[in-house]
């Protein structure tokens, strides 16, 4: 049986300690009713706890409020009409913040039990009788887990609590109200906790994970350790060997792709590719199976948006619903891969123009973003709906397939396609970008959707996805060993491997090979130009919308420069230095035991 039917047969009650109150991860049929300290002294209580830490990570990776905290008040994203009207999307997209926002709960709430989980299977695995390399094994995804559920948190909030009621990444079974969060220390705790852990999984996790299943493996821990260091060694407790570990990490990774089983795909278009989920360059994901709610832990797909649900499908979609012509809609009903337009993700100008600027040599955008919609309906051939909407596209030119509406790059290109006339005028709506909608041109509720996460296998077009959520893949391996180089003095090697992922992104099927070689060469860089920023703007091309782009610049000190300063987000206008950090949630103040609840709280928020 592999993870992916294991996780969907436990169901497990752990008490938590500290205020950080109890959890029930509710899973599936005949179900264990409850932990018990002897149940961990089993292999069957180890290998529960670990799938179901397992489990615990789709409330991180997918649902709404994990979806807000990771994309939303950055550079790459801000809020669409829809986004606007949710108090939790606009809070956080404008950073007029509160401690009672709904989407922090979200790590807060639910990271600990798990965290929990993981500290239980440490501790009673050397009682367990396992044979050794499996004991290892299920000690090494416990440890990777509690890593990245504190990474996690780190992020978010800064420092936060080791010790749950019964000592540092102890197991705690009693419930404590008292918030172990003081210490000038407790952050450096936080990231060595984390690297230990991380070490540890290298060293003791397999080669490879599995073909057909997101199972740890030794290369999904040293690219998060790789990350880890990098993050370290921009905080206030970095050392001085932090960039030259991230390097020495990553290029582990690099130099021994045959030995760990991953490699670049040759496409760049083949990575987030429904039904290719598995491949080769995805090192991690948080698993999902398509139709299936039960093992994905989702109670109703139409109308979850929490939880333990992937609504990533829908979230970036503009409202391509309300484009007409000669009064004829062209989607009168939702279409499967174009998602159910929620519109609560906007991407900002400077991604489309700025980060993409090059769309002819670089492919990233086109299979990053969806700028053409092309004639397709819901409605059952045959039927008189059916018929109709046929009919009326024949009314305008077109049949199925053929192009809808087209969401031009540059006002030069849309200007001059709107000017054809006769026989070369074109059948379909041409946008410009000056047509297309941000919070400050609000005419047209229409931009270029993300479509990495378009999921055509649902029952219906209102459905969350069921494929799995992408949490670390190579390609960000190879920028996270550049920006090391970088601050190793080391620029050339920096853009020698900048350069690996910009030769690929040349690539596009049916290029003649003097085609795709010209635009090789025009993709190329030089170390003259490898900087911070250059490197965050790359991260922007190869991993836009991945749910990493908050972290990436908060963590790495550059969140107010690439929001406000520099205008890439101008519906970012109150940000301070305090917004670094997330308030921690009003609901743990609230549970503490502590007289001066407002002591734990981080600052700008008490």
């Amino acid at each position: 049986m592999n993870i992916k039917h294991k996780i969907s047969a436990i169901l497990l009650s752990v008490i938590m300690g500290g205020g950080f109150l109890s959890c029930r991860e509710v899973l599936e049929e005949t179900p264990r009713t409850a932990f018990t300290i002897d149940y961990f002294k089993t292999s069957d209580g180890l290998y529960s706890a670990v799938y179901t830490a397992y489990a615990g990570m789709r409330y991180d990776f997918g649902p709404q409020g994990a979806l807000i905290l990771a994309n939303v008040g950055t550079d790459e994203f801000s809020f669409g009409d829809q986004g606007a009207a949710t108090d939790q999307t606009r809070e956080l997209g404008t950073y007029n913040l509160s401690p009672t926002n709904g989407a922090i709960g979200t790590p807060w709430g639910r990271n600990y039990s798990n965290i929990n989980l993981c500290n239980a299977v440490v501790e009673f695995a050397p009682s367990v009788s396992l044979d050794a390399t499996s004991k290892a094994r299920v000690v090494g995804e416990a440890r990777y887990l509690r890593a990245l559920y504190y990474l996690l948190l780190v992020q978010n909030f800064g420092a936060v609590p080791l010790d749950l009621g019964s000592g540092e990444l102890k197991f705690n079974a009693t419930p404590s109200c008292k918030f172990n969060r003081l210490g000038t220390d407790l952050l450096e705790k936080n990231y060595k906790a984390m690297i230990d852990d991380l070490i540890f999984a290298s060293e003791n996790l397999p080669d490879q994970r599995p073909a057909g299943e997101f199972r740890l493996s030794k290369v999904a821990a040293l690219h998060l350790l790789s990350r880890v260091y990098l993050y370290r060694a921009y905080s206030t407790v970095k050392q001085a060997s932090d960039f030259q570990n991230a390097y020495n990490a990553a290029k582990q990774v690099i130099d021994n792709k045959a030995k760990f089983g991953v490699d670049l795909l040759q496409d760049y278009g083949d990575v987030h590719k429904e039904g290719n989920d598995y491949n080769k360059e995805v090192i991690f994901s948080i698993e999902r199976t398509p139709l299936n709610n039960i093992a994905n832990e989702v109670n109703n797909p139409s109308t979850d948006f929490a939880e333990k649900v992937n609504i990533s499908c829908n979230f970036f979609v503009s409202n391509y619903q309300s484009v007409t012509k000669s009064g004829k809609a062209f989607f009168p009903v939702r279409v499967l891969q174009y998602g159910r337009p929620l519109r609560q993700f906007l991407p900002t100008r400077w991604t489309l123009d700025v980060a993409f600027a090059d769309k002819f040599n670089d492919s990233r955008f086109m299979h990053t973003f969806r700028d053409t919609y092309y004639v397709a309906t819901f409605y059952t051939k045959g039927t008189a709906d059916y018929d109709t909407y046929v009919s009326n596209m024949a009314s305008l030119g077109l049949t199925l397939g053929d192009t809808a509406f087209y969401l031009a790059p540059t006002e030069e290109i849309a200007k001059s396609m709107k000017a054809l006339t006769g026989s070369a005028a074109k059948k379909y709506v041409v946008f410009a970008p000056s047509e297309m909608y941000t919070n400050q041109n609000r005419v047209n509720n229409i931009y270029p959707a993300l479509k990495k996460y378009e999921a055509v296998n649902r029952a219906n077009f209102q459905d969350v996805s069921g494929r799995p959520f992408v949490v670390a893949k190579l390609s960000e391996v190879y920028l996270l060993a550049a920006e090391a180089a970088m601050a190793l003095g080391k620029n050339d090697e920096a853009a020698q491997l900048i350069n690996v992922l910009r030769t690929r992104a040349a690539y596009r099927p049916n290029l003649t090979s003097a085609d795709l070689n010209a635009r090789i060469a025009k993709n190329q860089i030089t170390a003259s130009v490898i900087n911070l920023d250059f490197i965050l703007d790359e991260r922007t091309r190869e991993l836009c919308g991945e749910s990493i782009r908050w972290a990436d610049l908060a963590l790495r000190g550059k969140l107010i420069d690439r929001t406000k300063t520099k205008g890439y987000n101008p519906d970012v206008t109150t940000i301070s230095n305090f917004h670094y950090l997330r308030p921690i949630p009003q609901s743990q103040l609230d549970a503490t035991c502590e007289e001066n609840k407002s002591q734990f709280q981080n600052e700008g928020y008490k």
